[in-house]
């Protein structure tokens, strides 16, 4: 199952390992259990701290296997083969059962060992997921930090009955206590900030003390990874408040087209993006959404106010803030959201299998989904607005290829259509006709682009008719030392490598900005730096 290469990494990996690892692995004699059995005795070889213990029983899921330590009160299982996204899962888990130290900061670690009560999560996941990881290797540390935390990590696609009876239909989907916790990726930090509920004030009160910042970068997407970078290589006083590092990147699966790296995924980008910036003197201040931008006064300062009651001043603002998902906006959407209405066919698709879906936009996106989960579910129906498909035409050719796609154009979805619990069907209006017509599926994959985050700079920021930041050639907005970049704005390519060096521009620029214009007392650093 591991080739030679992969084992002797993983063995160098294990020799990190400072405590016993013990496995207790229940299976039957069913196929997967016996994959199961072949990789858990791999690991047996690959490290003396690891021993395991096979027990062929029905009181737990089959085929699960459990890790802990002697003398060490642990609670993590994983239900399935972690393997795909989620091997880096079991890496991660086997070295922190083990004994070797989480990269999350001393803050974290501690605010996670002292949550009181008692906490039974289990997270379904999908192999294909890669928004899956982060919320499985979240909960599988705090499992191994805190004896109160039980995490239980699902393969969906090998416990079907599970997740019909949960009418699970988005992944990662996680429970807490039998109850729905949340669904989609999250970060340790956004998983503990729910469960702690004082965390938020306490948050608010900490940023609110912050001294004003030279460039601070609202949003923390490649476009403001890019800003942050070449702020602080100023050598002023850069600060990031993002609400997830990484952005839309995260969501992003493969990634082809990023110049000099012939391929790689989005996760692992955003990590990346991540580790760079915290190379310079950046303070990244995660889960925060803005608000409200207050333009300079007297002071000479801009405000950023947050969500949480906080507000940051600086003297000059980059924002960076995205895009998301554009919605369909018809009646059913929000109710069927994640119980068949979804928008990442990579993440969601294995759970369609042997369906009927559709997928409402013929543009790329729309068609690269179109030809994906054809290849999982019984029959897609692609419905584009437009009287032909907008898609590069190597990619229509192959979806017109497939036998089990329907292609409907001039196609206008009025309704989403529900049973009370999941998506039973749409109603789309024949723009030529004008006749609607009712299609029966139980999933739909929106794919009809993006919106730009930018609903709270509404009266303050000038914005074009689509909401996007309009902004120069060096990336100025309409406000004196507000500057902007990425897919937020009226730049007209959304791409990452574009996005990146319109961070770079905005950054370069805000820099002028400040030594261009009078210092305040308060801040050395650019007059020292100038």
């Amino acid at each position: 199952m591991l080739d030679a290469n992969l084992q002797s990494q993983l063995k160098t990996y294990l020799e990190r390992v400072t405590r016993p690892i013990q496995i207790t692995a229940h299976v039957d004699d069913g196929a997967k259990s016996q994959e199961m059995l072949e990789l858990l005795n791999t690991l047996t070889t690959l490290s003396a701290q690891i021993s395991l213990d096979v027990r062929r029983d029905s009181s737990e899921r089959t085929p699960s296997f459990a890790l802990t330590t002697p003398g060490q009160d642990i609670h993590l299982v994983f239900a399935g083969l972690p393997m795909g996204h989620e091997f880096t899962s079991l890496v991660l888990a086997l070295l922190q059962v083990g004994g070797h130290p989480s990269k999350a900061t001393a803050e974290l670690i501690e605010q996670v060992r002292n949550l009181e009560g008692e906490y039974r999560f289990e997270t379904y996941f999908s192999l294909s997921c890669q928004n899956c990881p982060d919320v499985v290797q979240a909960l599988n540390l705090a499992a191994v930090l805190n004896p109160r935390i039980q995490h239980v990590a699902i393969d969906g696609g090998l416990f079907p009955a599970e997740v019909e009876a949960r009418q699970i239909m988005s992944v990662p989907t996680v429970y807490l206590n039998g109850e729905v916790f949340d669904q989609g990726r999250m970060t340790l930090e956004q998983i503990v900030a729910k469960l702690d509920t004082g965390a938020a004030k306490r948050d608010a009160e900490k940023l609110s003390t912050k001294a004003p910042f030279d460039v601070l970068v609202v949003g923390g997407g490649p476009a403001g990874a890019a800003a942050a970078i070449y702020a602080a290589r100023k050598g002023i006083r850069t600060g990031v408040a993002a609400e997830r590092f990484g952005g839309q990147v995260l969501d992003t699966m493969a990634i082809e087209n990023f110049i000099s790296v012939k391929e790689t995924e989005g996760p692992k980008l955003a990590a990346a993006l991540e580790q760079h910036v915290r190379e310079y003197e950046v303070d990244i201040m995660n889960l925060q959404r803005a608000t409200a931008l207050v333009p300079a006064g007297d002071d000479g300062l801009i405000e950023i106010k947050l969500e949480n009651g906080a507000s940051l001043k600086s003297r000059s603002v980059i924002l960076s803030t995205g895009a998301r998902w554009r919605q369909m906006n018809v009646p059913g959407e929000d109710q069927y959201r994640n119980k068949g209405v979804a928008y990442c066919p990579h993440c969601d698709g294995p759970l369609f299998k042997g369906k009927r879906v559709a997928v409402i936009g013929g543009g790329n996106s729309g068609v690269e989904a179109a030809i994906d989960l054809a290849g999982l579910v019984t029959h897609v129906t692609l419905l584009e607005f437009d009287d032909k498909l907008r898609a590069d035409e190597v990619l229509q050719k192959k979806l017109r290829s497939l036998g089990n796609v329907t292609i409907i154009t001039s196609a206008l979805t009025q309704e989403v259509l529900g049973d009370g619990q999941k998506v039973t069907g749409l109603v789309y209006q024949d723009r030529v006709g004008g006749d609607s017509h009712r299609v029966e599926l139980e999933g739909i994959f929106v794919q009809i682009g993006l919106l730009p985050n930018t609903e709270w700079l509404k009266d303050t920021v000038a914005l074009s008719p689509r909401g996007e930041i309009l902004i120069d050639d060096r990336g100025q907005t309409s406000v004196p030392g507000v500057f902007a970049a990425g897919d937020c704005t009226t730049v007209p390519y959304k791409q990452i490598v574009i996005a990146m060096g319109a961070g770079s521009t905005a950054a370069l620029s805000a820099f002028d900005h400040l030594i261009r214009t009078s210092v305040p007392k308060s801040s050395g650093a650019v007059a020292e730096a100038a």
